[in-house]
């Protein structure tokens, strides 16, 4: 754990140094658009819990966004004649919540045009999102402006799937300047939200290429999958990441791995080494608080990720298309 007094104080000034670095601050908008914060804020209090499962795939956007050229709202970008963007990417296909985030960035343009990037919108609505559903809450600092690239292939690259072992997601995540330690907490967001059968159908019927299931998949829990998903190329099935409080953020995520019933070989991975799984372990006899300060600190670490500030980049008018 990393909760130690001294620990926080090195975390924050690291923290602060990292939003100088990147020129994000809290409160970039004070000034140029003052209302903003609190339109985004009201817009999602007022929608999320008429629609508490959506803050899964908004979490999930922020989350995809950042792990493909940095924080920038990439991931927003329609295809075009001559481009395939993030959005055709096989990782991409499932995200939800596109529309939600024009609704908000239609009420800030209104508010004031031309001065809230949309990667900062997506930054705060996920946040603010998590919040409704009694999640935790972390600092978001912004100042991040939008990227003007948005590739298909760049997104397949780059976001862990759900397929890979713990040298791959160890590999993924250093790439983007994340430890074990983030990919720990920043796992915990699988407490919330769905997964496809496409994404684990193989470990049921065909782990070895050749038939076969997963050996490291607790049995039982296979068996309930298999009545959901009952084939290999089953693409529209869907089941609960967390059985039972898909839509609670809690420790049932973590107890679920520790028991062999983690819903993706990524998710699997994590109590293959054993230093993370002591510290699964020791997280899940902690009071729940401790899930949610961690979790706050490697989201707001993620947020920072190859942002595009000052005069890199641009604000797009609308979030789906780059400015003409």
């Amino acid at each position: 754990m990393r909760m130690s007094f001294m620990g926080f104080i090195v975390w924050l000034l690291l923290g602060l140094f990292c939003c100088v670095k990147a020129d994000l601050q809290l409160g970039f908008y004070d000034k140029s658009c003052p209302k903003a914060e609190k339109i985004i804020s009201d817009f999602v209090k007022k929608h999320i819990p008429n629609a508490p499962t959506l803050a899964s795939p908004l979490l999930r956007m922020h989350f995809h966004d950042c792990f493909v050229r940095g924080c920038d709202g990439s991931v927003l970008i329609n295809s075009t004649s001559n481009n395939q963007a993030e959005k055709a990417a096989t990782p991409n296909l499932t995200l939800r919540g596109f529309g939600f985030i024009d609704s908000v960035k239609s009420l800030v343009e209104k508010e004031c045009p031309g001065v809230v990037s949309c990667a900062d919108i997506v930054a705060l609505v996920a946040r603010d999102a998590v919040g409704v559903i009694g999640g935790p809450y972390w600092r978001v600092p912004t100042g991040r402006r939008d990227g003007l690239i948005s590739n298909s292939t760049e997104a397949l690259n780059n976001i862990p799937a759900p397929t890979f072992n713990f040298s791959a997601l160890q590999t993924s995540f250093a790439n983007k300047g994340l430890n074990v330690t983030d990919l720990i907490w920043l796992s915990g967001a699988h407490t919330i939200g769905i997964g496809h059968c496409s994404s684990f159908s193989s470990r049921l019927y065909n782990f070895t290429g050749k038939g076969g299931q997963d050996p490291s998949l607790d049995r039982f829990y296979a068996a309930n999958l298999k009545k959901a998903c009952k084939s290999l190329n089953d693409n529209v099935t869907f089941v609960e990441m967390d059985p039972g409080s898909f839509r609670t953020f809690d420790l049932g995520y973590y107890k679920n791995v520790l028991k062999r019933r983690g819903l993706f070989q990524s998710d699997a991975a994590l109590i293959t080494n054993a230093p993370t799984k002591s510290s699964i372990m020791n997280l899940v006899n902690s009071p729940p608080e401790v899930f949610f300060q961690e979790f706050a600190l490697s989201m707001e670490k993620m947020g920072r990720i190859e942002v595009k500030a000052g005069t890199t980049g641009e604000i797009r008018k609308n979030c789906a298309v780059v400015n003409s």
